[in-house]
């Protein structure tokens, strides 16, 4: 059964995904110079499903990726990892 869902938009219509608390989903868009990177997986011992943001070098290569940070809800508020 999945945990997680996903969605994409582009010229060839709407794509979906699902994951599970196991396999945690992930997904990487990008242009040619900078693109941003998502993973969004179940981490078992907080008990608790959190966001890794990371901005990408994009489809060249060039240049380095920068973490953004780890994210996760707390009742109403989302909380930076620390």
């Amino acid at each position: 059964m999945a945990h997680f869902y996903a969605s994409i938009q582009g010229n060839r219509g709407e794509r979906t995904c699902m994951g599970t608390k196991n396999s945690g989903i992930e997904g990487h868009i990008r242009g040619w110079d900078i693109g941003g990177r998502i993973d969004v997986f179940y981490n078992a011992e907080k008990d608790r499903d959190e966001v890794r943001i990371m901005v990408s070098t994009g489809s060249n290569g060039s240049g380095q990726s920068k973490a953004i940070g780890m994210f996760y809800r707390k009742g109403e508020k989302i909380v930076k990892a620390h």
